[in-house]
Formats: structure tokens, sequence, C-alpha cells
């Protein structure tokens, strides 16, 4: 994002940043990108995350936790169940631009690491 797109106010904000930093700190878990990553599509139950990711049940259950503290994601009962979903795509949008940009920056590292002689 240019700084002309964004208001000279935001960038100045810094109760705005501080809201950013918090919500950069509930995904910076690589399980919670994980599921943030599976619920871009469609909402899932915990059981479904757990079977997707590979993931424990505690486990899932306790990331989901910080993530709706957070915002990222509600809850809403399906019958006996808990779906859970994106509040907004917003939050897709970062975590898919993170590990893009991630995957390109590793292969550009290693690429110089196998021309550095």
């Amino acid at each position: 994002m240019t700084p002309s797109v964004m208001s000279p106010s935001l960038i100045a904000d810094r109760n705005a940043h501080g809201a950013a930093s918090e919500l950069l700190r509930a995904l910076a878990s690589p399980a919670r990108v994980s599921i943030v990553m599976a619920l871009r599509d469609h909402p899932r139950c915990v059981h479904e995350l757990v079977a997707d990711l590979q993931l424990n049940q505690p486990q899932v259950s306790q990331h989901l936790r910080v993530l709706k503290e957070s915002g990222v994601v509600v809850g809403s009962r399906r019958g006996r169940e808990v779906e859970y979903s994106l509040t907004d795509d917003h939050v897709a949008h970062i975590v898919v631009d993170a590990v893009v940009h991630a995957t390109e920056h590793q292969g550009a590292t290693e690429h110089q690491t196998e021309t550095v002689p």
C-alpha cells in the first residue's frame, strides 16, 4: 500500500498501530496461520480443523481461543458443535500475502546460498 492510498491520520494513529501489532501477535504462530488458511474457503468445526491440520484437539481449541479473543475468528453454534469462520477477508489477505512473501523470500535466500562459492 502506498502512502497516497492511506490517509495521513492513519499513518500517525498510534492506537491503530497498537491494534495492528496485537493482530500480528495473534497471527504469530504457524498453527494459527494454518487455521486462518483453512478457514479462508469456508467455516469449520474444531474436529474438521483437527483432521485437516493434523493437530490435536486441545491445540486447535487453544489457538482458536487466541484468534477469537483477537477478533480474527467468530464462533457460531451448529447443533452441538461450534463452527468457526473468519470475521472478514482482511485477515485472510494478510496471511496469504505473508505466506507468499515468506515463500518468495525463502526461494531467493536458497538461490543466493546456491550461487555463493
